[in-house]
């Protein structure tokens, strides 16, 4: 079996996909790295490109979901300008691992902590960030954690600061691929508002939309791209 549509969140979800990217965090990066990291760069881009026009000069990022921390993490630390430090969270301590390899430097120099856990757990006093950024990672909540976690995140938001995320352009409840690319081992799971409740989503959870796109990558999916600000 490759995809299916279920009524229930599995019960198992988190620990499910835990394992998963664990197990396939090196084949994960591998075959997603060309196209996944051209759409993260530019949205990174336009994101340190909004923190400069606010004339921050040190900016602290949450990025939900770091996974190996390439090229998001490693787009966003090697800005100058603003200089920028980031909190990395991710439940998988494979890919983690992937993290702490690449991005030593960072953590020596006192601009990268990495924390493993789920992000549902995280807890942060209030305007803590300039910015939370969740690239393909949001995705793999329950819809309800999705809306309760973007309530959470308007709060970690200093004023003015700024989400970055992407979710599904398609409207579904639950989703599970029992074989995610093509790993025997690839167990996965999605839900998805679709285009126009994720923007609903977020713009009720308090955030104004500066930027919103549809772009396709990872086997012809296609995402919504938001970049929303507390004002």
């Amino acid at each position: 079996m490759v995809s299916t549509e279920e009524s229930e969140v599995p019960s198992d979800l988190k620990s499910r996909m835990q394992a998963t990217y664990d197990t396939i965090a090196v084949a994960y990066n591998d075959a997603l790295a060309d196209e996944n990291d051209q759409i993260r760069r530019k949205y990174t881009s336009q994101l340190i490109d909004l923190l400069q026009q606010s004339s921050i000069k040190e900016a602290s990022i949450l990025e939900l979901g770091c996974g190996a921390g390439v090229p998001g993490t490693s787009t966003l630390l090697e800005s100058q300008n603003p200089e920028i430090h980031v909190i990395g969270n991710d439940f998988s301590s494979g890919q983690l691992d992937l993290a702490h390899q690449r991005l030593q430097s960072f953590e020596d120099a006192g601009q990268l902590e990495l924390r493993q856990g789920d992000m549902m757990a995280l807890d942060f006093p209030p305007a803590s960030f300039d910015a939370v950024v969740g690239f393909y990672s949001i995705i793999h909540l329950p819809r309800a954690e999705q809306t309760e976690l973007l309530g959470r995140i308007v709060k970690w938001l200093k004023p003015g600061g700024y989400l970055l995320a992407n979710f599904s352009k398609e409207e579904f409840s639950n989703r599970v691929n029992t074989q995610w690319l093509g790993q025997k081992k690839g167990w996965a799971y999605w839900s998805g508002w679709g285009e126009e409740g994720s923007a609903k989503m977020v713009e009720e959870a308090g955030l104004t939309i500066v930027v919103r796109e549809i772009s396709d990558c990872e086997n012809d999916a296609m995402f919504l791209w938001i970049i929303a600000k507390k004002l």
